[in-house]
């Protein structure tokens, strides 16, 4: 971690004296000379930190050395961050002054005491940054000089980067060796039904060390068909560390698909798991069990006990006394031991090399096979290499790691971390810091990509040399680059394939949590009452767990230092005053999913904060003005803060110039008029416009508040369009300008009927004048259109100059009548969903796009492709629909030659299906809740079925 930090430090300083410059302001004599000698120093300390990262494991007198250093080196970003946020701060201010006053009349309208009194704020917030740099550099000196105690080997080349691979390791049963005899004997024992009746549930184990492969054995029998045909529900809980009844209780509830009760009292949740599972028989699996105390789990064993006989507990574990506490006998506890070394080796070499290029393979044998050996028998290691390993293209990079040193350590759970550290060792700085980050969060937690990404952000792990690159895309890269090393796994893909959240193994998680087990720290919060003290000064992240309703529980006497703040699964209703003022060093403070009523102003003096999340606080009701008093915020989320009302003042908004990230789904109450000043905002997930259920409207958006927010990217969803009165204002938003755009969503509703005195023959016009004003960018790749009063084409007039355009959604068209526009004519589409069309009775030509005298042309020599790349097709909820008509045969028209999934859903009128639907290639076709469509299709001998016979997968269902 301390590679990364001083990399970015030396960067820093050096901005000192070029802000100095830049913006005509100077610290006190010789604070340059401090400056460049303590740049200097910090950049013969950076040339050993690789050694001394390596060696701290081992040597306690080295990672107290490396501790010492990242105490100095935090100080020295706090004061560098300050330097840079009172700059910028004296810049806006006198934005606003320009603004406001005109400079002729400054000298005149400023008293002389305030001039002075501003000169010497000045003058003394210069000489403290000069007193605490220079003390800094005696500190410093003295690190710089220790460093030649313990004779660290300097870089002598620079670390090669990894090479950025698009494919990468994800857990699934064809990267499953060897388990062939434990699988089938732990199945035996779930589905074998004993010969006289049980009066409890059995209770099975698997224990082994950690990365053995426990869970993988328990995911491929829980999902074996016969385990499947043999209960009547399964449950899987994980339950890892700290082991809490009432979570566990309400995990296993949530797996029943029952309601989870809003209390904290044990026997409410224990009598409601009794209630549903009383006479079923179930199969429960307990993942990663820590906890052996056997009076914590008697009151679950206890009622699991109504269960049906058969009933199954299967428990995995790495201790084998948690397996005899939960009532495991010897005959049913399977110890899972090491691969052997040609299993071990297939699974290296099926990740190594794909699973191919085996002759390519050749010449790394002798020594693949010896770096296996070293993995002995874990799987996760030999996954871990295999994954490191299809980096490396030449022999000699073999051959570094094989001689790799780190395999000589010794330290805790030896074997599970030794190729891990490995793994880790050969990551770039950069990457190992954003890597370690990831203790803070506990066990088995789902990871939001793009949630991760701003977390990293916030800490300032982001920075490259120049500063040219885009702090996400740099995220992006690391990001990717742990999946491809498996230091991410679970990995859930959009369908695009794009990865949106991701798990970290336990292993992993224990690994990250070893390196960093004096800067992170995870606390289990009993007694809201409690004031709970930090083990120490260097802790510099906290997590709260499962802390009771209440303010904060922590005492702020050595929360000086923190840098982030994390309450998990807890129930805060305030924050601490003390503890803000505290909490000066702050970078990330995420309250969210807690019950805070009300955010101090005091908020605003975290002058380091980068990342606010309050999401999910449901009374919040209002946020200070001082909110905009943190210059440096990066992301805010503000997601689902139902009663939400009050932003910030608009005019002071404007300070918030460094916010690019700013969410507020599902807060619609929100009067947010000063998001228009944001020009720097990258990503916005919804535009409220025009307030709620017809509240006042002072103080909230207009569409032309969209006009300068032109560096928005990714998605975008505008709401509320239907309260727009002005059609004129869609042209105002200037959308063709904001060309880092991908996805646009035009949802024209508004809640609980607002304006329900517009007739809705005009709404119709307006509706379509301000969907013609909304013009995007000719790049756009997807667009939603919902809730238009159109009564004809539910498409707009611009629609052809997205030739860019992949996915395209219509629903909601109260009025439509036609479904018509030139959709065929998109040359790009590939998806097309139309729904909730209730007027709509016909769909002919119109759909497809079609002229008259294209129709009536059939002679003519050139042909026509109509959905020339389409390959997904939905209609949903067309209840009036009854004839889908095709086009007459001709020999120069082909639609949809790329067609492969059809669907319909609730079109109960719906009897008829076009002739083209022959020609497509066809692979899917779903008919849901469709009755007379159903019976057309499943009858071989109608016309119906004529038309789509080629198709191999047919399902015809009603719910």
């Amino acid at each position: 971690m301390s590679e990364a930090l001083v990399s970015f430090l030396v960067e820093q300083l050096g901005s000192i004296i070029f802000q100095q410059v830049e913006q005509n302001v100077r610290l006190v004599v010789n604070v340059k000379k401090e400056v460049a000698t303590l740049t200097l120093n910090l950049e013969t300390i950076q040339a050993v930190l690789a050694d001394a990262e390596r060696r701290q494991v081992k040597e306690a007198n080295v990672r107290r050395w490396l501790n010492n250093l990242k105490e100095v080196s935090y100080e020295i970003d706090d004061v560098v961050d300050e330097w840079s946020t009172e700059i910028l701060k004296k810049q806006i201010e006198k934005q606003g002054e320009n603004a406001v006053v005109p400079k002729k009349k400054v000298c005149f309208s400023i008293p002389f005491h305030c001039l002075c009194n501003g000169q010497v704020t000045q003058i003394i917030f210069r000489r403290d940054i000069a007193v605490r740099i220079k003390e800094l550099h005696e500190k410093l000196v003295l690190i710089h000089e220790q460093r030649k105690f313990y004779k660290f080997l300097e870089n002598e080349i620079e670390f090669e980067q990894p090479e950025r691979l698009k494919s990468f390791s994800i857990v699934n049963e064809s990267e499953t060796f060897g388990r062939d005899y434990e699988r089938n004997k732990l199945v035996s024992q779930l589905v074998s039904e004993n010969s006289e009746e049980r009066k409890k549930p059995l209770v099975i184990s698997i224990v082994g060390m950690g990365g053995i492969g426990k869970t993988t054995l328990a995911q491929l029998a829980y999902n074996d068909e016969k385990v499947k045909d043999c209960f009547h529900t399964r449950i899987w809980v994980c339950v890892s560390e700290p082991f809490v009844q009432i979570a566990v209780a309400r995990a296993i509830l949530e797996g029943l698909n029952v309601s989870v009760p809003n209390s904290n009292e044990l026997e409410i949740f224990v009598r409601d798991i009794s209630n549903s599972i009383k006479g079923k028989k179930f199969l429960l699996v307990l993942d990663d069990v820590w906890d052996s105390n056997h009076r914590k789990w008697e009151p679950f064993l206890t009622t699991l006990h109504c269960g049906a006989s058969g009933s199954r507990i299967l428990v995995t574990t790495r201790i084998a006394q948690v397996a005899s506490a939960m009532g495991a006998t010897s005959d049913h506890t399977i110890y899972i031991k090491e691969l052997g070394e040609e299993t071990c080796r297939s699974l290296f070499y099926h990740i190594a090399f794909f699973d191919g290029e085996r002759k390519e393979s050749k010449k790394f044998e002798d020594i693949g096979n010896e770096i296996v050996k070293r993995c002995k028998g874990l799987p996760l290691a030999a996954k871990t290499l295999g994954s490191l390993m299809r980096c490396k293209k030449t022999v000699q990079q073999w051959v570094d790691v094989l001689n790799s040193k780190i395999w000589e350590l010794e330290v805790v759970e030896n074997e599970v971390f030794q190729p891990l550290f490995l793994s880790y060792h050969d990551l770039e700085p950069q990457s190992k810091r954003c890597l370690l980050y990831c203790a803070t969060f506990p066990k088995d937690l789902e990871i939001i990509k793009d949630q991760l990404i701003e977390l990293w952000m916030s800490q300032s792990y982001l920075e490259v040399k120049g500063g040219n690159k885009e702090k996400t895309t740099v995220g992006q890269r690391c990001f990717e680059n742990l999946v491809t090393r498996s230091f991410f796994q679970n990995i859930k893909e959009d369908s695009e394939g794009s990865i949106i959240s991701c798990k970290m193994h336990d292993i992993v998680h224990d690994f990250v949590q070893y390196l960093t087990k004096d800067e992170c720290f995870s606390m289990v919060v009993k007694d809201a009452n409690e004031r709970m003290e930090l083990p120490g000064d260097e802790v510099r992240h906290l997590s709260l767990m499962f802390a009771p309703e209440g303010p904060f529980p922590v005492s702020s006497l050595n929360c000086k230092s923190l840098r982030t703040l994390t309450a998990f699964e807890s129930k805060l209703t305030s924050i601490g005053v003390e503890l803000i003022s505290q909490s000066k060093s702050l970078r990330t403070l995420n309250l969210s999913e807690n019950s805070i009523v009300e955010v101090p102003k005091e908020i605003g003096g975290l002058i380091h904060l980068r990342y606010l999340d309050l999401s999910q606080n449901r009374e919040l009701k209002e946020l200070p003005d001082s909110l905009c008093d943190l210059y440096n915020l990066q992301t805010l989320r503000l997601v689902e803060c139902e009663q939400l009302v009050k932003f910030p003042d608009e005019e002071a908004m404007r300070k918030l110039t460094k916010l690019k990230h700013l969410y507020v789904k599902y807060s619609p109450h929100l009067k947010s008029k000063g998001i228009g000043r944001l020009t720097g905002l990258q990503k916005l997930d919804v535009f409220h416009l025009n307030g709620y259920r017809g509240e006042d409207k002072e103080g909230t958006l207009k569409l032309q508040d969209l006009k300068n927010l032109n560096q928005l990217e990714g998605s975008l969803w505008i709401a509320h369009l239907e309260s727009v009165e002005d059609a004129s204002e869609g042209v105002k938003a200037c959308l063709s300008e904001k060309h880092l755009l991908h996805h646009l969503h035009l949802d024209f509703s508004c809640f609980n009927g607002c304006h329900k005195g517009r007739r809705e023959e005009g709404r119709g016009q307006n509706d379509r004048e301000i969907l013609n004003g909304l013009q995007p960018h000719g790049d756009l790749e997807s667009l939603t259109i919902g809730n238009c009063q159109l009564a004809t084409s539910p498409c707009p007039d611009w629609i052809l100059s997205l030739h860019k355009l992949t996915r395209l959604q219509l629903s909601d068209f109260g009025n439509c009548e036609l479904l018509s526009g030139p959709f065929g004519r998109l040359p790009s589409l590939e998806s097309l969903v139309v729904g909730v069309m209730e007027k709509v009775k016909k769909v002919g030509v119109e759909l497809l796009g079609i002229e008259e005298r294209e129709l009536q042309s059939s002679s003519s020599s050139s042909s026509l492709i109509l959905f020339p790349k389409l390959k997904s097709l939905g209609f949903v909820v067309m209840p009036k629909w009854e004839e889908w008509e095709g086009v007459p045969p001709q020999n120069n028209i082909t639609i949809m030659p790329s067609l492969s999934r059809l669907a319909f859903l609730n079109c109960s009128k719906l009897g008829t299906l076009p002739d083209f639907l022959r020609k497509t290639p066809v692979q899917t076709l779903g008919v849901f809740n469709s009755r007379i469509l159903g019976d057309k299709v499943g009858d071989k001998t109608s016309e119906e079925w004529a038309k789509i016979s080629h198709v191999p997968d047919i399902q015809v269902k009603e719910f």
